[in-house]
C-alpha cells in the first residue's frame, strides 16, 4: 500500500448538504489547487477514496465537498478523518528541509555514537522546532537546529546530534 501524508483533518460537518470543515495539516494549502481525489483515513483506520467536488478556504480552515457525500449524516461518518495524499505527491522541499513525518521514527544518537532514542514527534513552539526523543526511561527535547543536529539522514532514519553541554542533563 502507498504511504500516505495527511494534509487536513476533518473537524465536523457543515450545513445540511454534506460539506465538511477541516483543519489544515500542510504548510502548502495551495496544494488543493487541481487536487481531484484524496484518501480519507477514518477513525477506525479504514481508508476511503474520495473525489473532491468543491473546496474553499474559510478563515484558517478548509471547506470540502466530496462526491456522494450529500447529507449531514454521511458527512458525519468523516468526522476526525485524516485527509491524505500519497507520499509521492508531497510538495518537494529544499535540500535541508524535512517534513515532520520524515523525522518521526528516526534514531537519534550523539556524535560519539550514544543512542538517545527515536523521534516521537516534532514540537512547534513558534521559533526553532524541537525534536521530542523517546529514550530508555526518559524523554529529550532537542532543538532542530543545524548547529546541534549535524547529520540528518532521512533514507537511513538517523539523526546525529552534537548537543551543547548540559542539554541532555535532567
Amino acid at each position: 500500500m502507498t504511504d500516505l501524508v495527511a494534509i487536513a483533518k476533518i473537524a465536523r460537518p457543515r450545513g445540511i448538504k454534506g460539506e465538511v470543515i477541516a483543519d489544515l495539516s500542510t504548510d502548502f494549502p495551495e496544494r488543493f489547487d487541481g487536487l481531484l481525489s484524496v484518501t480519507a483515513v477514518l477513525r477506525d483506520g479504514q481508508h476511503r477514496e474520495l473525489k473532491i467536488d468543491v473546496w474553499r478556504f474559510q478563515n484558517d480552515r478548509i471547506l470540502l465537498k466530496f462526491a456522494g457525500i450529500d447529507s449531514v449524516e454521511s458527512a458525519e461518518t468523516l468526522r476526525d478523518a485524516e485527509v491524505c495524499i500519497p507520499e509521492s505527491d508531497a510538495v518537494e522541499l529544499e535540500e535541508d528541509e524535512f517534513y515532520d513525518w520524515q523525522l518521526e521514527g528516526c534514531v537519534v544518537e550523539t556524535a560519539e555514537g550514544e543512542s538517545l532514542g527515536k523521534v516521537r514527534e516534532v514540537m512547534r513552539t513558534g521559533g526553532t522546532e524541537n525534536l521530542v526523543i523517546q529514550g530508555q526511561g526518559r524523554e529529550y527535547l532537542i532543538p532542530f537546529a543545524e548547529a546541534i543536529c549535524v547529520t540528518v539522514d532521512i533514507d537511513n532514519k538517523l539523526i546525529v546530534v552534537d548537543p551543547p553541554e548540559g542539554l541532555l542533563e535532567f
